[in-house]
């Protein structure tokens, strides 16, 4: 049997790869909200309408079969791992994606997150199956363990979400740039749409009349990189000139009360805004408040900025950072150090003032879905997926 599906029985050879048999193996894709996961699902989304004529298995160690999955169908079946204990998990899929590569022999596995590229790795290198790693962000920029530069190393190639996220990950952990091909993260311009300014949210936060800036992000001590602090920083400054400016800040964390105090060192108390939790079916009509979205920040990529340009408004992101992407080299946005209040005090100004084409709703709109729209992404990862 395992000569057979080896591929030494010419005769078993060919009926096994008759269909075009693709494996993604990832961590988790349903259990929890998170940008990676959204990224995965924009993935499968634009996977399942190639209309390639792949046959697809998808292995998924940290959920169950009782998720909510829109993906799944005659050609794209998912197994679910989860665990009380993680430990058997692992194990418990790490043996079936061993016997399913026996038998299957597919052309091509896909790994979804770098703590899998390992054993992704062992189990498909002695076979003969080429592997790709996907990447996003932080958990590639600095030196990993030398079994997952090996894996990396042994992947025929690696994706991921920017040039910044490329170069950080390639000077850190010594991969081949060529090797690493490019998957941009992607918008849904049907989703995110401009409108206006809901009265009953102006009331609830305050906002009536008021010249609104806005970020969405997680407000833990551990990301202080996102840039709020700084924000605040900078609102006496763009007080001066826009005494009507507010800052609308929607997350939650362990790093509000420190950022309240600020504030209130400050003197700005009263123009800054925690707005909590905003659930995502909620999160549109919040960026329609926005006069300007600000995130002096060090992204991989930075997904929200994409969905506040889709919306219309005008965005500020950081200068060193994978944002150079979704904000096209400054083109589409302004880019400033990311720790430097009077830059980011600077670039409000200009940004309120709206004389720049930057801040034209409709014509950022546009640009961002032509580089980052689902129809750009689906042409993108077909290329990626044929060229395997």
């Amino acid at each position: 049997m395992l000569t057979d599906v080896m591929g030494e029985n010419p005769k078993a050879s060919k009926k096994v790869n008759e269909t075009p048999h693709h494996v993604f193996v990832f961590i988790e894709i349903f259990a929890c909200e998170g940008g990676i996961q959204s990224y995965v699902k924009d993935i499968f989304q634009a996977y399942g309408e190639l209309n390639a004529g792949y046959k697809t298995d998808v292995f998924v160690l940290r959920d169950s079969p009782d998720c909510s999955n829109p993906f799944e169908s005659d050609s794209l079946k998912f197994h679910y791992f989860k665990n009380q204990s993680p430990q058997i998990g692992r194990i418990a899929m790490a043996g079936a994606l061993l016997k399913f590569l026996l038998q299957k022999r597919p052309q091509h596995i896909f790994c979804g997150h770098i703590k899998l590229a390992v054993l992704i790795q062992t189990l498909c290198q002695p076979l003969g199956i080429p592997y790709t790693v996907l990447t996003y962000g932080k958990e590639v920029w600095e030196p990993l363990k030398s079994q997952e530069r090996r894996a990396l190393a042994a992947a025929r190639e690696i994706w991921t979400i920017s040039r910044y996220s490329r170069d950080r990950a390639c000077a850190a952990n010594g991969i081949d740039p060529k090797k690493v091909k490019m998957l941009p993260c992607a918008i849904d311009g049907d989703k995110f749409t401009p409108g206006a300014k809901l009265p009953e949210l102006l009331e609830k936060y305050g906002l009536t009349d008021a010249k609104v800036l806005m970020t969405v992000a997680r407000l833990w001590s551990g990301d202080i990189y996102k840039g709020v602090d700084v924000t605040i920083r900078a609102l006496p400054t763009i007080a001066q000139v826009f005494p009507e400016v507010k800052y609308l800040v929607i997350g939650r964390g362990d790093d509000q009360p420190r950022l309240a105090q600020l504030a209130k060192d400050l003197g700005v108390s009263d123009r800054l805004v925690f707005a909590g939790f905003v659930p995502t079916e909620d999160l549109i009509a919040h960026y329609r408040l926005a006069d300007a979205y600000i995130m002096p920040s060090q992204e991989g990529f930075g997904i929200v900025y994409l969905e506040a340009m889709v919306c219309g408004i005008p965005v500020l992101s950081g200068d060193a950072d994978g944002s150079a992407d979704p904000l096209q080299d400054g083109k589409l946005g302004w880019r400033v150090p990311h720790r430097d209040a009077d830059a980011v005090a600077a670039a409000c100004i200009e940004i309120l003032h709206k004389h720049d084409q930057r801040c034209d709703g409709k014509w950022l709109r546009e640009q961002a879905i032509a580089h980052f729209g689902i129809a750009a992404f689906r042409q993108q990862l077909l290329a990626l997926v044929k060229g395997q």
